[in-house]
């Protein structure tokens, strides 16, 4: 039995969990609010320093409520897109800019473009984007380093490169920039994902200097062990292996669906995603096609509406409770979702589009609530419009995939934001018109990466091992 770590580097939460290759056993999970965010209009940023300190903390916590187990090799994932830097020893030299940043759109270069803009204007033509399985949006690393170069803010210290926020997790325990992975690069708008490199041409059009990237390495390679410095801090062994981390919604669909061919994955975080696996490389509208174990790729429709869509409307009722009933408590979560369920099926004619930050391919594009009436203008109705509204989003974005890659049989629903939610898992079969399903463990991409170690050190052969050891415990 190999006993590997799993580490989530969340955009609102980080998580840890120990999970057995044997059977596939979840020994225990921990978590802590992401403490690194620092958000301001406009613009969303961690405090990297804090981020390797909190990863330290939390493994500490791991190991003295697992005892003195042996640990046979720890993975990594996180939020992708976004971008950090990092010197030679692993040590962040500047702050982390998440998906979530705006600046590419909001904040004009010399001149009046936008990063967004120029990014686009300065490709070699349409063509140049096909292999890089995604259009670039902003919060993406290539468009975010773009503007960073343009204002002068790329940092100036000898032997800083440009990183993913995951690889500052896995810098944290090894003392050492890392490489990353396709599953990472992919996320860029930068990286060739079918050739599985830099895409040069594309750097050179952009202006941008291909030694500021990371090295490429497979997923679940090992890219170094455990310091004796990080060792002490967790109380874990040195020498401990580390793999390379990996993108979440990858870790998160290997750490969900069992049956890749019969399966759709709708995963929600902050953010959310509809997945879709092929052996086939291909492009559609709207759509990622992102790099995926196995020389596979998962085809998935990215939405902006998630976790925080519910996160704005809660913060609109702690307004509300703070301007006119000195109530500072916000409403939980489980609160909202229980009023919603006392409201019939389809709100009493309020209906609810979430694209309150707008979407991947129209960031301009807000959200609203219509038909309202006095009858429908309740906190319950405006929740339950609202699940309503995205459960509808996903199954939109599934139709624009089974057309193109053929249906599934089984909804598979990963995620806290859906794990917590029965009316939405109920919204979500009846939307999709199938199944819903739900895995036997949580933190599901914590444990896709535990699942990574395990290939990387050989306690699995291969990621299709890895797959099923999933099971499921709950059905909608």
């Amino acid at each position: 039995m190999a006993l590997c770590i799993g580490l989530d580097i969340g955009t609102t939460n980080l998580a840890a969990i120990a999970w057995e290759s044997d059977g596939g056993r979840l020994r225990g999970a921990w978590s802590a609010p992401n403490e690194a965010r620092r958000d301001a209009p406009g613009r969303a940023e961690l405090d990297l320093t804090i981020t390797q300190r909190q990863v330290l903390d939390l493994l500490a916590r791991l190991r003295a409520e697992l005892g003195s187990v042996e640990i046979a090799a720890i993975g990594v994932t996180g939020q992708q897109h976004g971008v950090g830097f990092l010197d030679a020893d692993g040590a962040p030299v500047a702050r982390g800019i998440t998906w979530q940043d705006q600046r590419a759109v909001r904040e004009p270069l010399p001149g009046g473009e936008t990063a967004l803009d120029r990014y686009t204007r300065l490709v070699p033509g349409p063509d140049a984007w096909y292999r890089l399985g995604c259009q670039p949006a902003t919060g993406y690393l290539g468009p975010t380093l773009l503007w960073l170069q343009a204002m002068g803010q790329i940092p100036d210290v000898t032997g800083a490169r440009a990183c993913f926020i995951p690889d500052v997790a896995v810098a944290a325990l090894i003392d050492a920039a890392p490489p990353c992975d396709p599953t990472d690069a992919g996320s860029s708008a930068l990286f060739d994902i079918v050739s599985g490199v830099w895409d040069q041409a594309l750097l050179s059009a952009l202006d941008l200097c291909w030694s500021l990237l990371p090295p490429v390495v497979p997923t679940g390679t090992i890219v170094g062990e455990l310091s004796p410095r990080a060792a002490r801090a967790t109380g874990l062994a040195a020498g401990t292996p580390v793999a390379v981390a990996m993108g979440d919604n990858q870790a998160s669909y290997l750490g969900s669906v069992r049956e890749p061919a019969r399966s759709v994955l709708v995963n929600m975080g902050t953010g959310s995603q509809c997945s879709l696996l092929d052996e086939a490389y291909g492009r559609l509208d709207g759509v990622d096609t992102r790099w995926f174990p196995g020389g596979r790729y998962l085809y998935v429709g990215a939405g902006l509406f998630g976790g925080r869509s519910l996160a704005y409307l809660q913060e609109l009722f702690t307004r509300v409770g703070r301007a006119f009933y000195q109530a500072d408590a916000p409403p939980s979560l489980d609160a909202m979702v229980a009023a919603a369920a006392q409201v019939p099926p389809g709100a009493d004619g309020l209906r609810c589009e979430p694209t309150f930050t707008g979407t991947r391919q129209d960031p301009s594009a807000r959200g609203c609530w219509s038909g309202i009436t006095p009858e429908n203008l309740t906190p319950g109705h405006l929740t339950r419009a609202l699940l309503e509204g995205m459960a509808e989003a996903f199954a939109t974005l599934y139709q624009g995939l089974a057309e193109a890659l053929g249906p599934r049989e089984r909804l598979v629903g990963a995620g806290n934001g859906i794990r917590r939610n029965p009316l939405l898992q109920a919204l979500l079969a009846e939307a999709f018109g199938l199944p819903l399903t739900v895995p036997a463990w949580g933190e599901e991409a914590a444990v896709g990466a535990a699942m990574s170690a395990a290939v990387g050190v050989g306690a699995l052969p291969d990621w299709a091992a890895a797959s099923a050891l999933v099971s499921y415990s709950q059905q909608a």
